[in-house]
């Protein structure tokens, strides 16, 4: 728990930063904004890989990886956001490709429904009040991490979704890199 809250302030610093047009004083007031957006998005992804892990009778748990912290601070200081800080480890000899693609993508999925909900919000809620705010900042970061989280690279989830099954990794990522760019989240 004490990794997953680490790693939970970190990027929600981060964001704010980022978010706030690189002004501490309006980083301060984005940071409950942010927080909720990152609390929801980056602890709700991660739960997502366990739960679905402990479907398939393993054991998972989140460790924070301390250079992946740093380096999220430290990108967010030059403009950009590269979240890798930490991963939910899968211990099981039963997990093989199909089961780990499965629960690799179980987050990126759990930030795309998330998205969809602050989408709501953002369109529901007054332009401007917190709820609108806390709409649009959770619909840009939820899209942006379910993105980041299924470039196929090692060892992001998209990696293992793509040794997995391609057609589901190219099913989940297209569409998202056409969402995130026509959005201009970017």
């Amino acid at each position: 728990m004490f990794d997953l809250f680490l790693s939970w302030l970190t990027i929600s610093l981060a964001f704010s930063w980022v978010f706030s047009s690189f002004q501490y004083s309006t980083m301060l007031a984005k940071l409950p904004i942010v927080g909720i957006a990152v609390g929801s998005g980056f602890v709700l992804h991660e739960l997502a890989h366990r739960f679905v892990a402990k479907k398939f009778k393993a054991h998972a748990y989140y460790k924070a990886w301390p250079y992946g912290l740093l380096f999220v601070l430290l990108t967010a200081l030059l403009g950009f956001i590269f979240a890798a800080p930490g991963a939910v480890y899968i211990q099981g000899d039963h997990i093989d490709r199909k089961k780990n693609g499965i629960i690799s993508i179980a987050g990126p999925l759990t930030n795309v429904i998330l998205a969809g909900i602050f989408a709501f919000l953002l369109f529901t809620a007054s332009s401007g009040e917190f709820l609108w705010q806390v709409g649009q900042i959770g619909f840009q970061i939820n899209l942006w991490l379910a993105l980041f989280n299924l470039i196929p690279i090692p060892p992001l989830d998209g990696s293992k979704v793509f040794m997995w099954n391609p057609l589901v990794w190219a099913i989940s990522f297209v569409p998202l890199v056409g969402l995130v760019f026509y959005t201009g989240i970017l």
